[in-house]
């Protein structure tokens, strides 16, 4: 690069910055004509219908995936959590294994959304939902997204703090001058600093690349968590009473609370069921994604075990519980060979934890919050955003402070994400027999307008199974000063099935006896080919009719269009 190039860029640079600084609307995204939404829509590109050459996931990638999200931190220490409840290791196994086949059904059935049609979830739920009343399920998971970012991170800086005392050991004896209101220490808070440097650049890759990310955390942490396993319980000589105690509580007290850490459970990663389409719209053949339904068990039922066999065996190696790998990677500093082992098995967690705010939460808020204001966000923009709301102003730390809190932080989840799930997944496989119109998604007036934008239908089943379900999370939130019936304390403690299979009843129920004919069409509309409106479409002969054969895309006319689709201020 010669100096008056680099002179050029500098002072292209400076003026930029001096824009953004000045003038908000130089934050304004340049208005894209997008190949499938009507002029006067504001669109980008992220929002449209993947383009052919940018679906790269295969089978392997969407197993690749759900490595990814499932050997984490969080997933190995809910299973052993479970156990402080009272209840059994065998009880603990299966709680995760119903909980990952809850997952896992749903999960695949919405993401089919996606690999059929190759659209994101934001776009995909107007069908069921009407085309405004979806920002609803967009706002939700947004917020939800939030918070479970903040969680992984927080999990991120923990592995940070190991890998820097495994270098200098002094760095466990840092002197704390934060007050015990803060959540967390210097250290900590220095440590989380840190995680949050390393993972930023790498939530900038685009979503069609991520699949390289998850062939290294494959490669890498796969043997690192077998190596632990062994390692501690051949430490332990094969015992642990801790993995046969027997349970605590029986009869009723312990049926319910089978239920409730179900729910918990299943809830930790109940927004996966709605996510998946961001994902599998990248998939390369409509079956890609069906690989799922088994290796989500198989994955989050083994890293379960894992997770109890270790804590059963640090009971009997150090006298105390440790419900976290990174609480044993801890015990490691003893000696130089130890701190080694520390800093690459930290190192190795370091990569599982970003990888799955990567692709379980980073970029599912980034799609909603590029749909919810498109002149102002693109993917790109999102995940930026994400990374200081979800990873500072939510505080995390305080979040992840003990196991009850995390448990029940994951069963407020299964709340709002379980009907929505549903909901999508009916719609789709049932009600409308996977025929949707595309372009009509993109319309604010197109056929999934419904009434003033909102399906009744949707809205319905979702008053149905939320409301009774506020007052127990608001005990949850405040359990002093909110008394509830015991009933609807035992409602909560299965929300999530509850959630699911009556919004999935009431909303087939709905459809049946007052079905929206305009919607329910005779073939799918693609979002990547010539479009041929369903509307227009001859429902019994499948010919078009008059005039409206084909609808070709207009260029929109300077300043004659009013821009529609974006919710943020002007």
């Amino acid at each position: 690069m010669d100096s008056f190039t680099f002179r050029q860029r500098g002072r292209a640079i400076k003026e930029k910055t001096r824009a953004r600084l000045t003038d908000r609307h130089s934050w304004k995204l340049p208005k894209q004509t997008s190949s499938i939404a009507p002029p006067h829509v504001w669109t980008n590109a992220d929002q449209d219908p993947v383009p052919e050459d940018k679906r790269t996931w295969s089978s392997w990638v969407f197993i690749g995936y759900w490595y990814s999200d499932l050997v984490t931190v969080s997933t190995w220490t809910a299973a052993s959590a479970i156990m402080t409840t009272g209840l059994t290791a065998t009880d603990a196994i299966l709680i995760v294994l119903v909980a990952a086949i809850c997952n896992a059904i749903p999960t695949v059935l919405n993401g089919a959304i996606g690999a059929d049609l190759h659209i994101p979830f934001p776009i995909a739920c107007r069908a069921s939902y009407g085309y405004w009343f979806s920002y609803f399920c967009v706002v939700t998971r947004g917020i939800l997204a939030l918070f479970w970012f903040g969680v992984q991170s927080a999990n991120g800086g923990t592995c940070v703090t190991a890998m820097i005392t495994a270098i200098w050991p002094s760095f466990a004896r840092l002197p704390n001058t934060l007050p015990a209101s803060a959540g967390t220490t210097s250290q900590g808070l220095l440590s989380y600093f840190i995680y949050w440097c390393v993972q930023f650049p790498l939530l900038l890759i685009p979503s069609h690349r991520l699949q390289y990310l998850f062939w290294v955390k494959t490669v890498l942490v796969t043997p690192m968590a077998l190596a632990m396993v062994i390692w501690i319980t051949a430490v332990a000589g094969g015992q642990g009473d801790f993995f046969y105690a027997p349970a605590s509580v029986s009869g009723s007290t312990r049926a319910w609370l089978w239920l409730s850490n179900l729910t918990s459970v299943t809830g930790g990663y109940s927004t996966l069921a709605v996510n998946m389409p961001d994902f599998s719209r990248f998939s390369k053949t409509r079956g890609a994604q069906l690989w799922q339904l088994p290796f989500i068990p198989l994955f989050k039922t083994l890293v379960g075990i894992f997770g109890i066999v270790s804590a059963s065996a640090s009971k009997q190696v150090y006298g105390v519980v440790y419900w976290s790998p990174l609480e044993i990677i801890a015990r490691w500093q003893d000696s130089p060979g130890g701190r080694a082992a520390a800093f690459f098995a930290a190192g190795i967690w370091l990569l599982a934890q970003i990888s799955v705010n990567i692709s379980a939460n980073g970029i599912s808020f980034a799609n909603d919050v590029t749909t919810l204001a498109p002149r102002w966000f693109n993917i790109r923009r999102g995940v930026v955003l994400v990374s200081f709301v979800g990873g500072w102003a939510l505080c995390p730390w305080i979040i992840v402070s003990s196991a009850a809190a995390f448990l029940n932080f994951m069963s407020a989840y299964a709340i709002f994400m379980a009907p929505i799930a549903g909901i999508l997944a009916c719609d789709y496989w049932v009600v409308k027999r996977r025929r949707y119109d595309v372009p009509a998604l993109y319309d604010p007036e197109g056929i999934y307008r419904y009434m003033w934008g909102v399906n009744w239908r949707a809205l319905v089943p979702m008053l149905v199974v939320i409301v009774p379900l506020l007052p127990a999370l608001a005990k949850k939130v405040t359990p002093q000063s909110v008394h509830i019936s015991q009933g609807l304390v035992n409602l909560f403690t299965f929300n999530w099935l509850y959630g699911f299979f009556v919004a999935v009843f009431l909303y087939y129920i709905l459809n049946y006896f007052f079905p929206d004919e305009t919607t329910l069409i005779p073939h799918v509309v693609p979002g990547d080919a010539p479009v041929v409106r369903a509307v227009d479409a001859d429902v019994e002969n499948g010919l078009v009719r008059d005039e409206k054969k084909r609808e070709m895309r207009k260029e929109p006319e300077t300043g004659s269009v009013k821009e529609l689709g974006d919710t943020s201020a002007a």
